[in-house]
Order: C-alpha cells, then structure tokens, then sequence
C-alpha cells in the first residue's frame, strides 16, 4: 500500500520470508486460538530431506555415521535466537543488507538513502533531487510450513 504523509510517500511493502532449505516455518498458537503476535513465535524447524528407502542419500535431520549432528544454516544461526526466529535480528540483516546492496545501483548518486531506527521491521528513507523524499517500510511476514 501506500500514502502521502506530511511532506514524504510512504510505502508499506509485505515481505514473505521463505526458510532455507531444509526447514520450515511453524507458527506456534497460543491455547490454539489466535496466531502470534511477534516473530519470537515462529519456530524454525528442521525437516527430514532423507528418502530411507533410497538408501545413501545425506539427511541433516536424522544422523548418520557420517554424519553425527542435525545441521543448520549459518544465516539461520544468526537469524534465530534458540529455535525462534529473531525479528530484531531479521530486521538488522535486511537493512544492512539494502544498504550495501544500495552503494552497487546506479541511482545512489542521485538519492540519498538512510535506514530509520526501527527493530521490527526495516524502514528506509529515500531523499531525491528537489527534495523529494519516499518512505519505505518492509513488514516481514512468514507462511506455515514447507514453501
């Protein structure tokens, strides 16, 4: 969606979050009536990848001889506090994220960007030429389940 606010566009952009390979996203209920509201409800879940029946073929849910513990992404380690997706955490690494990738488009020269404090969700700022200035804000969101 999008608005006009004081003297700035403001852009609300919903962002689905897709796990890596491997997991899932479970969002836990509270007394399995309503849906949580924060992301320190969403638990990121291993899944089994290993067709048993198939035979050798490396599994990073179930170890093995070879392979003695579950595996987890690295980005998932930075991104989870404990099993729980972090959206602090999120939130940080989308900005840095946008930032370094900003200094890399041709347009950076012409636009000013700067991240807004915000731990919940990634807010940018873009300032132009004749002082035209365009918010956006991507508000993270996850599905249930495998993609």
């Amino acid at each position: 969606s999008w608005s006009i606010f004081e003297d700035r566009i403001v852009y609300q952009l919903l962002v689905f979050l897709q796990p890596p390979s491997r997991h899932s996203f479970k969002l836990e209920l509270y007394g399995g009536t309503h849906l949580p509201e924060t992301c320190s409800n969403i638990r990121v879940v291993l899944e089994c990848t290993c067709l048993r029946k198939m035979g050798n073929i490396p599994c990073f849910f179930h170890p093995s001889k070879t392979n003695e513990t579950a595996q987890h992404s690295p980005l998932l380690q930075n991104l989870c506090t404990g099993s729980y997706l972090d959206v602090e955490e999120v939130a940080c690494w989308v900005q840095n994220l946008v930032q370094t990738a900003w200094e890399h488009l041709p347009q950076w020269q012409d636009w000013q960007l700067t991240v807004l404090p915000s731990s919940h969700s990634c807010r940018l700022l873009l300032s132009g030429p004749s002082d035209m200035q365009l918010c956006a804000v991507l508000v993270f969101a996850v599905e249930q389940g495998s993609p």
